[in-house]
């Protein structure tokens, strides 16, 4: 029996809450892995889990056997870094995420500078916006926009980013620009929501919300196609400030409203810090925060 083998996929179940999910994820038939905890169990004359309709459950003895496995696979993990020179030189690979407009307008040409200047790091940038789990994803580095919850995780503030609501001047030049928030239940609306659904679009005002149902005449489905949309004229747009800094400064788009505008949102690069910090994640953070900072200043939230 290949014990370490048998431990990740110990491991692996537990995090899954089953081993059906824990073969799917490793990629390994569900009898292999069933074989293998057995077999461990076996080895160790011990019952490590509770088999239920509910899922898993460890016994005091597994709960014991899998603290003690997390330790030696991470002190393993940590032998492999060093070993392999990852705290002598920046080298390896970073899986770095970030939201998808975000990703592509200011992370990737990050990235792309870095990777010239470190030609011993690959980078697979993962461009969602989805939330990403750094155990699940196996995640190095993920860029955040908002509120984040607490955690062990390392968090560096970047700048923050408003939400704008905005039209193009030929729009503005048809329809006079609303003075308040409840004005835009006279404009067409461009949305995320289908267009049979009510949009709800949120403002403050002296601390108190203001939230107005709108009815879209269009719906679309991503931020460039709000951004087109709003850009050809077709109506009023939310979005945040670092999507349309570069049409608001060239003119063709407008902001309204800002005098209602939500608190500007935080947007932070955060990564996991456990034991000794590779270098190569070391060297991307020292790199990216100060240039990614640079971008959002000009960006957001500064009044354009």
């Amino acid at each position: 029996m290949d014990r370490l083998d048998a431990m990740q996929m110990m491991l692996t179940a537990v995090e899954c809450g089953s081993l059906s999910k824990a073969s799917r994820k490793l990629g390994q038939p569900l009898a292999t892995v069933s074989r293998k905890v057995s077999e461990l169990e076996s080895h160790l004359k011990a019952n490590l889990l509770i088999r239920s309709s509910k899922g898993l459950e460890l016994t005091p003895a597994g709960r014991t056997y899998v603290n003690a496995a997390k330790a030696i696979l991470e002190a393993l993990n940590e032998a492999e870094r060093a070993a392999a020179g990852e705290y002598t030189a920046p080298k390896g690979d970073l899986v770095v995420t970030a939201p998808t407009m975000f990703g592509r307008l200011h992370v990737l040409p990050v990235v792309t500078s870095f990777l010239a200047s470190f030609p011993e790091v690959s980078v697979a940038l993962m461009l969602t916006d989805r939330v990403t789990h750094f155990l699940d994803d196996q995640i190095d580095v993920a860029l955040r926009i908002g509120d984040l919850p607490d955690s062990n995780l390392i968090a560096t503030r970047l700048g923050a980013t408003r939400r704008v609501t905005c039209a193009s001047p030929a729009y503005l030049a048809a329809r006079a620009a609303p003075a308040v928030p409840q004005d835009l239940a006279d404009h067409d609306v461009i949305s995320f929501e289908s267009v049979s659904s009510p949009t709800l679009w949120r403002y403050w005002s002296d601390g108190n919300e203001i939230a107005i149902p709108l009815r879209s005449r269009l719906s679309v489905n991503t931020f460039d196609a709000t951004i087109a949309a709003g850009v050809a004229g077709a109506g009023v747009i939310r979005a945040n400030s670092y999507q349309v800094a570069h049409y608001v400064r060239d003119g063709r788009l407008q902001l309204l409203l800002e005098a209602y505008e939500p608190s500007p949102r935080p947007v932070h690069l955060i990564y996991d810090k456990r034991g000794r910090l590779p270098l190569k994640l070391r060297a991307f953070v020292d790199f990216a925060v100060p240039r990614l900072r640079d971008r959002l200043t000009d960006a957001a939230p500064a009044r354009f």
